[in-house]
Order: structure tokens, then C-alpha cells, then sequence
């Protein structure tokens, strides 16, 4: 993942059963003027927040889309615990990001 214009946070979360760091999260501001970079391994959810007015946002994947396999995890779910950095402010959701399941209920990698 890279920001061309813009600035995100961007944050990843082990979503592999058998890891030692399920559930476990990281994060990192990319940006235009930092140029750095994020890779997400297979296995991982990946999600963001724009922080400036607008952001371009670039990625690429290490295979074509399959939506049948797409899941959403609740950006606020209570055992991840995610700092978004957005403090008291509610973030504009898509439905599907609005359409979350938790964590707990979530079907994870093996």
C-alpha cells in the first residue's frame, strides 16, 4: 500500500487462527510526503483511514478479487481495540464497513 496525495493510517490485523499474534494489530501513517510503504500478507485484514481532506491510495494484490471471499471485521470492534486516531469523531462508513461482524464471531483464516 502507498498514499500518492494525501495522508492515511493505515492497519493491518493478523487474521490467522494458528498464529501466536491472532487478533494483533499494526499501524502506520503513510502519506505523500513520508513515501512509506505497507505490505499485508495473505492471511491479514487490512483497513484505513483517511486523514487528510482527500487521499489517493494505491495497492496491489497477489491475486485477482474474489468478492464471494471478501469478509468485514467491525472497525470498532472492542477486543482488537484499534486506535484510529480519530478521537470523538464518527467516521464515514461504505455499507459494507457499516455491515461489520466482530471479531469474535468472524470467519478467520486457518
Amino acid at each position: 500500500m502507498r498514499v500518492v496525495t494525501g495522508e492515511v493510517l493505515d492497519v493491518a490485523v493478523d487474521l490467522r487462527r494458528s498464529s501466536p499474534t491472532c487478533g494483533q494489530w499494526v499501524s502506520v501513517v503513510l502519506s505523500a510526503e513520508n513515501k512509506q510503504m505497507l505490505w499485508v500478507p495473505p492471511g491479514f485484514g487490512h483497513g484505513f483511514v483517511v486523514r487528510s481532506q482527500m487521499a489517493d491510495f494505491l495497492y496491489k494484490t497477489t491475486d485477482y478479487y474474489a468478492p464471494q471471499h471478501d469478509r468485514c471485521i467491525l472497525w470498532n470492534d472492542p477486543t482488537l481495540n484499534i486506535d484510529w486516531g480519530i478521537e470523538n469523531r464518527t467516521p464515514i462508513l461504505s455499507p459494507k464497513d457499516q455491515a461489520g461482524k466482530l471479531f469474535q464471531d468472524a470467519e478467520l483464516y486457518p
